[in-house]
């Protein structure tokens, strides 16, 4: 498996920014689409911050709700752009309608609507409210489909082909929504991410409609590591760092190579970046290159941290393709390798030792939750795997499947945070996925290697 060739060129690439902390953030109200809610100061820094860090990326068109504390967002981060883009209001970016909630604080729910407020929490698509003539709908399932109407507007103006990038500002639940249908996923997925005030997320879109998201939850400009963590067990899933042979283009699999100079130096610098963040456990794949990224990223805690090697998280199996370019590839598998670029779940790699996907997905996603259910509530956990191995994870926990390997992106030294209710039980929550801002600015500027 190769991200360079799993990947065309990137095309347009859609920027997804939630509005800064706003005044009903702070007093802990429901908002929905109340507009009473402002901007806050602290939400106004936030996002200058936001502008600041992308203003060398050059925008071809900004979207953004109609709600103020959305709308100001937008007219900070765009002023870091000189003025040549201006956010364009759009009902479809509206957030979540909960009217009849908004503005009450989260115990004032829990008293009134007890069992609303459950539902909310665990399973947000079956809610349903009454509307003030009386009539019920299903707040989460209309955000649902509003995205996915706003999501098609936007293929068909900014086409892959065009080499766009534009920014939507809007709220956390039509965000997630524009995440589900971005990666064609349903409304009861709506829990799976955290979005948090004035972070960044990253989707690339490719020629043939393929969706890749690039990074999740990005609050690094905001002088921040890492979201705060929910009560239950964390996982920090790291990807090695870069080897002489993910620089070449070849595919490595299970053929042991360590890591080069630039390897080390992102391994390093992805130790410094989580230096602040007490690890408890480490786990790494028993190859070369994952363990000496997770020695480099341990050298730098204030103690001794444990770590154990992981047979079940090795690379997958390339087979007869391990330490082929992919042109060495293109000229002996023509067919094999464009079936492996469009539909990877239907490839079995040629050779001894050639892997799918499928064992692949079976032998990590059982791995790691071996590691997961060994963890206890307070402890956080460092993995270190490689480019197959943390895709099938992540698609795994994102209700993904198989197919969908190619819909996550994995950069060399890049960082994911898991995080799972007490005792890990529950759906996971993908609290950031590929924080790669260590390793040089908010986009991920790795090299595509092959895996």
């Amino acid at each position: 498996m190769s991200s360079r060739t799993a990947k065309s060129p990137l095309a347009t690439r859609i920027l997804l920014v939630r509005h800064g902390l706003s005044s009903f953030n702070l007093e802990g109200r429901i908002q929905g689409r109340d507009d009473a809610s402002q901007l806050s100061d602290a939400g106004v820094q936030q996002a200058v911050q936001l502008g600041d860090a992308l203003k060398d990326v050059p925008l071809t068109a900004a979207f953004c709700s109609p709600l103020q504390r959305a709308r100001r967002t937008a007219e900070l981060v765009l002023e870091h752009q000189g003025g040549g883009v201006a956010a364009q209001s759009t009902d479809q970016l509206l957030e979540v309608d909960l009217s009849s909630w908004s503005g009450l604080k989260r115990d004032e729910l829990v008293n009134s609507h007890p069992e609303q407020e459950q539902l909310w929490r665990t399973a947000p698509a079956e809610l349903q409210l009454q509307r003030a003539d009386g009539s019920s709908y299903f707040p989460v399932r209309e955000l649902h489909a509003q995205a996915q109407a706003f999501w098609q507007d936007l293929q068909q103006r900014f086409p892959p082909e065009g080499d766009h990038s534009v920014l939507v500002v809007a709220h956390t639940g039509i965000l997630r929504c524009l995440l589900l249908a971005a990666l064609g996923l349903p409304a009861s997925h709506f829990n799976r991410y955290r979005l948090n005030n004035a972070s960044l997320s990253v989707l690339n879109l490719r020629p043939g409609g393929q969706v890749q998201i690039e990074s999740l939850n990005t609050i690094s400009h905001l002088g921040d590591t890492l979201p705060k963590r929910t009560a239950g067990p964390r996982v920090l899933l790291v990807r090695h760092g870069e080897t002489n042979w993910n620089r070449q283009g070849r595919f490595q699999g299970q053929i042991d190579i360590p890591l080069n100079e630039s390897g080390w130096a992102q391994a390093e610098a992805a130790g410094g970046f989580l230096r602040s963040v007490a690890l408890n456990r480490a786990y790494a794949s028993s190859m070369s290159r994952p363990r000496q990224t997770a020695e480099a990223i341990l050298r730098q805690q204030s103690g001794p941290v444990p770590m154990t090697s992981c047979p079940g998280l090795v690379e997958i199996g390339h087979g007869s393709w391990e330490g082929c370019l992919e042109e060495e590839i293109r000229a002996g598998w023509p067919d094999l390798l464009a079936a492996w670029q469009k539909d990877p779940h239907t490839v079995e790699m040629p050779g001894e030792g050639g892997e799918t996907i499928q064992q692949v997905w079976d032998r990590s996603v059982e791995a790691f939750g071996r590691i997961v259910a060994g963890l206890d509530d307070h402890e956080t956990a460092l993995v270190v795997a490689h480019d197959a191995v943390n895709k099938t994870i992540l698609c795994h926990l994102l209700g993904l499947a198989p197919k969908d390997i190619w819909a996550v992106k994995q950069g060399n030294g890049g960082v994911s945070v898991i995080d799972y209710a007490p005792g890990g039980s529950g759906t996971p929550v993908v609290a950031s996925l590929n924080l790669t801002s260590h390793l040089g600015g908010v986009l991920d500027r790795t090299a595509a290697g092959a895996l």
